[in-house]
């Protein structure tokens, strides 16, 4: 029935005719005459690996291949920060993650902070948001902030629970995440009953958690999220043969910083090759699901006839390592955790279009006000991605100089004991931390190790100096790196003065109890010698 459709679909639902995009070198001008509607769709944890080949033969994603055939799939799309929040601040503000100073997962932007959906609003769009939202500051769990301010703490603790799946032993149990599938019902609705009926063209946003590990109780204070869980309904939507198990280094040769992170996220132990493609082939069934979700609100704008004049995008926050270099979850720069999905349909939009440029989610902002025909404020870090996949710039071939041949991710959270910085260019893919001496780098050629197995920075001394120094010209990352140990500092007294004659209690039952209860007096006399020491 889903293929019928598809093919019907085809058809009639995007033959209405493109509607052209002029551009300039940050974004178009003017927009579209009667400007389109917008929908964006953006999940958590989406490997963008897998909207493309080889990746997409692991799992049927057909709402996903949809929106490649008919639109623009960005192959080289990435996170400006590979956790949720600061992610989400860099989308909603189009600015780098060292302009929001969006530290961790409890800073984010401030809640009065005028995002792209605010212009859009003043430029007569109708706007309404459903879901995770995640951008602003004050969210999340205590662990998860103090694990963050610690991480130059002389000590090692394991603050996640093991990976492990849970599975649904039912064959008809389509609706695993509830809560993301009432919220796709409420904009579902919202589509039906409001903006099929409004005068103003309409922006409506969607946040998923999903393919967003579920929690693991086992964890201490709130969880911790470590449980792969889905039904044997999604389970079947994946090709078991197509599961590539990762390669890992011994622990001996980890980089010093993916150690601690390996550690950190409890994956330092044994794990079967089973167990592995087990972990992998449920985070790619809740992909799965993901994409069903994307399918209601396409098949919604499409049986209210509005699809022709919508303009659909589709992403992620960051991606997921699903034990790629022996890690699960986010807060990396390889591929599997930096990565992400970007794809666009919509009228003026060019069909089955594959851009390798690379773009991150700084190019959401004015991607939407260019839509809005909003003019562009001077300090973005982003750039419009029209002039990318629209139907005009390909049929006039100015296609140079559209976007900056790099991206920018930082990295400045828990489970990484270093500030993180990745310069991504068309090849290579550089990744500076802290102030760029006491932590070696790491360079990658992405083109003959696209699993990121091979640290060449000393081998290739040129071209490691090279990017350092256009990293250095973008940021001043030593500099943010100082600003971060003091925000971290200085939070954590804040904290510790808050929770008064408690804290010895609090700290110990956060998310690393199971360590940290073996040694208290340890780990809290390990935290006294960090507050010590000089700023």
């Amino acid at each position: 029935m889903l293929l019928l459709w598809l093919s019907v679909f085809a058809a009639s639902a995007l033959a209405a005719p493109d509607r052209g995009a002029g551009g300039r070198r940050r974004g178009a001008a003017g927009g579209w005459p009667g400007a389109p509607n917008v929908v964006l769709v953006v999940s958590d944890s989406f490997d963008g690996r897998l909207t493309f080949y080889p990746g997409s033969q692991a799992v049927k994603l057909p709402f996903i291949n949809f929106m490649k055939a008919h639109g623009t799939s960005f192959l080289n799309a990435y996170t400006n920060s590979p956790i949720c929040c600061p992610s989400r601040a860099a989308m909603w503000s189009g600015l780098f993650t060292h302009l929001t100073e969006s530290w961790n997962n409890f800073k984010g932007l401030d809640p009065n902070y005028t995002t792209w959906m605010d212009i859009m609003e003043k430029h007569g769009y109708r706007t309404q948001k459903f879901g995770k939202l995640d951008y602003t500051s004050g969210h999340h769990s205590i662990s998860n902030r103090v694990e963050a301010w610690t991480r130059d703490v002389a000590f090692l603790l394991r603050q996640e629970g093991r990976p492990m799946i849970n599975l649904i032993p039912k064959k008809t149990k389509v609706r695993v995440m509830e809560g993301d599938w009432k919220n796709t019902d409420r904009a579902v609705n919202w589509l039906r009953k409001e903006a099929s009926n409004s005068t103003q063209p309409f922006v409506l946003y969607l946040g998923l958690n999903l393919p967003h590990p579920y929690p693991s109780p086992s964890s201490g204070e709130n969880f911790g999220s470590s449980t792969f869980h889905t039904s044997l309904y999604w389970l079947k939507k994946v090709s078991y043969d197509a599961i590539k198990i990762p390669k890992w280094s011994p622990l001996s040769e980890m980089h010093p910083v993916d150690y601690y992170s390996s550690y950190t996220k409890n994956c330092t132990g044994k794990f079967t090759k089973k167990e592995i493609k087990n972990i992998r082939a449920f985070y790619y069934a809740m992909c799965a699901e993901t994409d069903a979700m994307l399918g209601e609100i396409i098949l919604a704008l499409r049986q209210l006839d509005l699809l022709q004049n919508t303009i659909v995008i589709y992403t992620s926050d960051h991606g997921e390592l699903a034990m790629e270099h022996r890690q699960f979850y986010k807060m990396s720069m390889y591929e599997a955790s930096a990565h992400i999905p970007l794809l666009m349909m919509g009228p003026g939009i060019k069909a089955n279009l594959q851009v390798s440029n690379v773009v991150s989610l700084v190019d959401i902002y004015p991607t939407m006000l260019d839509i809005a025909g909003a003019p562009l404020p001077q300090n973005l870090s982003g750039y419009s991605l029209l002039p990318l996949s629209s139907e005009m710039f390909w049929n006039e071939h100015k296609l140079k100089n559209l976007h900056p041949p790099w991206i920018l991710s930082e990295f400045h959270g828990c489970n990484v004991n270093a500030s993180t910085y990745m310069l991504r260019t068309n090849q290579w893919k550089y990744i500076a931390y802290s102030d760029g001496t006491s932590v070696l780098p790491q360079l990658f050629d992405l083109f003959s190790d696209p699993d990121e197995l091979t640290n060449i920075a000393t081998k290739f001394p040129e071209v490691t100096y090279s990017l350092d120094q256009k990293l250095r010209s973008i940021i001043n990352y030593p500099k943010v790196s100082a600003s971060v140990h003091q925000y971290n500092k200085e939070q954590f007294i804040k904290w510790k003065q808050s929770v008064g004659q408690n804290y010895s209690n609090v700290i110990a039952n956060l998310r690393w109890h199971q360590d940290w209860l073996k040694e208290p007096r340890k780990y809290e006399s390990a935290i006294n010698q960090w507050l010590k020491t000089p700023h």
